[in-house]
């Protein structure tokens, strides 16, 4: 007969695969949106712009949906640097992150395949294009700090609710206005090396990609509690 500490284990670690489950599901959803319309925005048209804004519109809906169906589950991260974030603001538990971190990671691959093989391509590819700059390294900073500031501050405001719509019209509103066309997720950007496509970043882009959106994730960390301490001053003096 097992012990009660036992099956409390085993219910935990059951908790535990299946949020990594569905962080799995999630990211894989996201990356093949991601990779998928930048396919058929390419195929679609010729003018890059207009690519673009077929990419960018799919991802932004399919990431509400994404986070407001799989939220309640798992917490809808889909993104390392999130992970990370959550785990140091102790908003999310330590034995989560790596389960949580190799699950994205496994499914923006699996999502980056999906989508090559949706559109009769080679089910494995890796991309060509280079996406090294220094404009591009801050427009990951910039992106992805603003990311976790959106986040971070909505949830210290107990207005988790919008997060789903925030976070979109955030990723939405960078894919144009950074010069990175705002990845701000390691998990997507090892995803997206595995499609030769309109979305693809070479490998060689990778490591400085994945830098510049931890650096600004740790800023958006401090955004963050700037913004909500100035809050909090502004209330006080009003009382």
């Amino acid at each position: 007969m097992s012990s009660p500490l036992t099956n409390s284990n085993e219910n935990r670690n059951m908790t535990t695969f299946r949020r990594a489950l569905t962080e799995f599901f999630g990211t894989l959803v996201l990356v093949a949106t991601v990779v998928g319309s930048g396919i058929m925005g390419t195929q679609m048209s010729s003018d890059s712009g207009v690519a673009l804004l077929i990419n960018t519109l799919s991802t932004i809906f399919v990431l509400a949906l994404l986070i407001l169906i799989l939220g309640p589950i798992s917490g809808a991260h889909f993104n390392p640097a999130v992970t990370l974030v959550m785990w140091a603001k102790n908003l999310q538990p330590g034995a989560n992150v790596l389960p949580y971190v190799v699950a994205q990671i496994a499914g923006a691959i699996g999502g980056a395949i999906l989508a090559n093989v949706m559109f009769d391509q080679a089910p494995i590819q890796i991309a060509t294009t280079e996406r090294v700059s220094p404009g591009m390294f801050i427009g990951e900073i910039v992106a992805t700090a603003g990311l976790l500031a959106v986040i971070l501050v909505l949830i210290a405001r107990d207005q988790a609710r919008f997060v789903p719509f925030a976070v979109a019209a955030w990723i939405g509103s960078a894919y144009f206005f950074t010069s990175s066309t705002s990845f701000a997720n390691p998990a997507v950007t090892i995803g997206r090396v595995f499609s030769d496509s309109f979305s693809g970043i070479a490998p060689a882009s990778v490591g400085p990609f994945v830098l510049a959106q931890l650096i600004g994730a740790a800023l958006g960390a401090v955004l963050a509690w700037a913004i909500l301490g100035s809050t909090k001053k502004v209330e006080t003096h009003v009382g």
